[in-house]
């Protein structure tokens, strides 16, 4: 008998752990909490319990039996999920709620990486208006203002002059766009590179590293448009040399595991490192306490061994084994909702989008059409899009044209009315 694995989360991020999970023969099962009816067509399971209704959630897996539990999203590790679990005798994957600042607070990690001098942007933080104007005012620009807490993605403004940076403190202070998540603010130099994501599975001051990725985070081609929570990523990238991932790991990863370590934070879980490759060397933009998402997407498929079997071995103090494709590539598309991020349109119907050995849709944002339940024969036959970011489209090919390339003849011959997506992602890797 294989394991039974419940994963919490709804996105398109959960569905590719999800079917990673089922992809091994060490998982038998695998409901996600609360899901998506487009995950269905994988044989994936899902439950509507809330991942804030901790009480609910450790019932439905005592009262099913389930092996262990993969906490996709920020917010139930934020609000300590794990250490509920824990309490209640259940093995979960992911960091406790003391280790889930390193995302849950900008200040919090700025100050660790301060402390252990781990390479990223100088900085200042600040809890009122006049002030945080003051500093933008004499540092000028470009200049990076970044609500403190969580903001989905979207908290943060990269701003080409001064203006710019001024009214996003108006977004924060005054208007209060982030609630809680803003009532401090850190400000930061803008740093000049391109930008990468560096996963790795982590536990204590043990890791493996994942392959690199890189997402796009403005709405439209050629980085226009406002930031999202991704539209898309790729992944290896080429244009990033090993010998700056070796740095990253030496200088960024192994130095703030075991700076949490050290503090009493020890770090279990997905430790994700942005990153930007500056003439000095790797920065960290920002931790994440988790798998990114749209970057998941991209790098899960490229995993040939079990992660069932991996993260079942971490959760037992075992060595897990993570090994990677290294002759691939992949890209993937994400759908959006005319409208996203900021006035977002939905119920658009979605085109039905046939697998491939090469290409997989990982649904995110997507419900049943008004009066049609699952249909038994086929899941995916009448969903609508419900929210932001509705799917990503994944591709597998030799090298990253030829992925991309295969993904684009896809999309481009959908109906996507109501939605959109950008035309250029892996664009990045293809001009250099």
């Amino acid at each position: 008998m294989g394991m039974k694995v419940l994963v919490i989360g709804s996105g398109a991020r959960e569905h590719a752990i999800a079917h990673t999970l089922l992809r091994g023969d060490s998982v038998q099962e695998v409901t996600v909490a609360p899901g998506n009816p487009g995950m269905e067509a994988d044989g994936i399971r899902t439950t509507r319990l809330s991942p804030a209704n901790h009480a609910a959630l450790i019932d439905f897996v005592k009262d099913n039996q389930y092996d262990w539990v993969f906490v996709g999203p920020e917010v139930p590790l934020i609000e300590g999920i794990v250490d509920d679990f824990a309490a209640a005798g259940i093995k979960a994957f992911g960091p406790d709620k003391a280790a889930a600042q390193i995302e849950g607070s900008k200040d919090f990690a700025k100050q660790l990486m301060e402390r252990h001098g781990i390479p990223t942007a100088a900085y200042q933080v600040f809890t009122d208006l006049e002030s945080s104007q003051r500093y933008v005012r004499e540092h000028g620009a470009p200049i990076v203002v970044k609500a403190d807490g969580l903001a989905a993605g979207k908290g943060v403004t990269v701003a080409m002059d001064e203006d710019t940076a001024l009214r996003a403190l108006d977004d924060i202070f005054v208007d209060h766009r982030f609630g809680q998540a803003g009532a401090k603010v850190v400000i930061e130099d803008f740093l000049e590179g391109q930008e990468f994501s560096l996963m790795c599975f982590a536990s204590g001051t043990d890791f493996w590293p994942m392959p690199i990725s890189q997402d796009h985070k403005r709405a439209y081609d050629g980085d226009k448009g406002p930031n999202t929570g991704g539209m898309g990523a790729y992944s290896p990238v080429p244009q990033i040399g090993q010998d700056v991932i070796d740095e990253a790991i030496n200088a960024i990863i192994r130095p703030t595991l075991a700076a949490m370590s050290e503090e009493g934070t020890p770090f279990t879980g997905i430790l994700y490192a942005g990153l930007i490759a500056t003439a000095d060397g790797p920065k960290v933009i920002e931790f994440n306490a988790r798998f990114g998402d749209p970057e998941t997407e991209v790098i899960l498929p490229r995993l040939t061994s079990d992660l069932g079997a991996g993260i079942s071995a971490m959760l037992n103090g075992e060595t897990p084994r993570f090994d990677w494709a290294h002759d691939n590539a992949t890209v993937g598309v994400i759908l959006a909702s005319n409208g996203y991020p900021d006035a977002t349109v939905t119920g658009a119907a979605i085109p039905v989008i046939p697998d491939s050995d090469n290409i997989h849709v990982f649904y995110a944002g997507v419900r049943n059409a008004d009066g049609q339940s699952d249909s038994a024969d086929s899941p995916i036959s009448n969903l609508v899009s419900d929210s932001g970011r509705v799917l990503l489209v994944e591709s597998t090919a030799g090298d990253i044209a030829s992925a991309q390339q295969q993904v684009y003849e896809l999309l481009d011959s959908l109906d996507t009315t109501g939605m959109f997506y950008r035309h250029d992602i892996g664009a990045k890797a293809l001009n250099r």
